[in-house]
């Protein structure tokens, strides 16, 4: 999540604020401010609405070290961390790659909670040496310890997206050597952590209810996503290359003349096809038609198609036994439309494109994507948005790579 404004960076990762964190802010400060006024009206309207401005304020940087926590440790391991944000509910580190085994997941897992933990503490001491009063110092560190208190709690609730889904996600690759089912456990727990407060939230007529039903939306929502992400990279990892490649693409005689390729299947084409030319029972490589506005026109009556043919030898290319996430993660890295998927052979097996993969995981998927979906992802030649199979093929490939320690 890097929506907003940055506002300067922590140890040299950025920070950045969501504009929801704005409504949340006059929301706490409103809502601290009428309690503090019912409860303290000798402080006056001005202190008590300082002392709730600064506790909202105070809130976040609560907020902002435990996810600091999370990050350096994650950054200790070598892993990248892109941003910190603070946002309706909360705030979330963005980092770039998982940890590589189910130990230092947990150590990445625990440390928000322990830097919330500690300021609880650390906060709590000089309340012990100072006079038991209503004193706005007083009652300040004492919410803002109570709320540190509240913060390690609930994110150690066993369930995804929380810290503790993360240890449970953690525990259960310890156990089984499965990182996917690690994730498929503590997303469950998530969902019905988040279903509870849902229910809790609306049937309530306590203060907060909203809130508690909104915090529950947010972590059915990221739970349910955590699932479907990895039920994806699982699908991803069962394919193999010839699983998703088409026959979509032509064969042509390697020998005819430029002018023969050119009016007889250029001409009449409605659309950019794949061609592929072979000679002797033989391919020879795939024809780059765009070479043909190189040469003059007056040697297509002579050259022969040889002249534009790019070399099977040259070509990008996979196995057809070839895992799909390698071919996705090949077509990602070069930036390339389509991959030529060749038989133990050497011959051209056939060809995969980005609509052809979607395709390949939606049936694997039992997911309905129409034919029209497909035939726009290959006219576009990039995947729907919101749907970045590139990074979950790249996650997948991590999760496999990952050691069970």
């Amino acid at each position: 999540m890097q929506a907003g404004w940055r506002v300067g960076s922590l140890f040299g990762i950025p920070l950045f604020i969501d504009p929801s964190w704005f409504l949340i802010l006059v929301y706490l400060i409103f809502l601290r401010g009428l309690q503090w006024q019912q409860n303290f009206p000798a402080w006056g309207t001005a202190t008590t609405y300082a002392a709730a401005t600064l506790m909202a304020v105070l809130l976040f940087v609560s907020v902002l070290l435990h996810e600091l926590g999370h990050s350096l440790v994650a950054r200790a391991q070598g892993i990248k961390v892109n941003s910190i944000t603070l946002f309706l509910f909360g705030g979330v580190a963005s980092i770039d790659e998982e940890s590589k085994t189910p130990g230092k997941a947990f150590q990445v897992a625990i440390a928000g909670p322990a830097v919330s933990f500690l300021l609880f503490i650390v906060l709590s001491v000089p309340l012990l040496a100072l006079p038991k009063t209503t004193a706005p110092i007083n009652v300040l560190l004492g919410n803002l310890a109570f709320v540190n208190l509240l913060l390690a709690s609930f994110n150690l609730l066993p369930g995804l997206p929380l810290d503790g889904g993360q240890i449970l996600k953690a525990a259960v690759w310890k156990a089984t050597g499965s990182r996917f089912k690690g994730v498929h456990w503590a997303a469950k727990t998530g969902k019905a952590l988040g279903w509870l407060a849902i229910f809790f939230g609306i049937f309530t007529f306590r203060e907060g209810g909203l809130w508690i039903a909104l915090i529950g939306w947010f972590m059915l929502q990221n739970a349910s996503t955590y699932d479907r992400i990895t039920e994806i990279q699982e699908a991803l990892l069962s394919l193999k290359s010839s699983d998703a490649m088409t026959r979509e693409f032509r064969v042509v005689d390697a020998e005819m003349t430029l002018r023969h390729f050119a009016d007889n299947y250029l001409l009449g084409a409605s659309k950019p096809e794949v061609y592929f030319a072979s000679s002797d029972g033989r391919y020879r490589g795939m024809v780059n038609s765009d070479e043909l506005h190189q040469i003059e026109r007056s040697e297509w009556e002579t050259e022969p198609l040889f002249r534009i043919i790019q070399p099977l030898a040259d070509i990008p290319s996979v196995e057809e036994s070839t895992s799909l996430v390698d071919a996705i993660q090949h077509m990602e890295s070069r930036q390339l439309r389509r991959m030529t998927v060749l038989s133990p052979a050497g011959a051209v097996a056939g060809v995969i494109d980005r609509g052809d993969i979607v395709r390949a995981l939606a049936q694997k998927l039992r997911m309905p994507v129409s034919d029209a979906i497909i035939q726009q992802i290959k006219e576009e030649g990039s995947y729907p948005p919101g749907f970045p199979v590139g990074a979950i093929a790249q996650s997948a490939i991590e999760a496999t790579s990952s050691s069970p320690r």
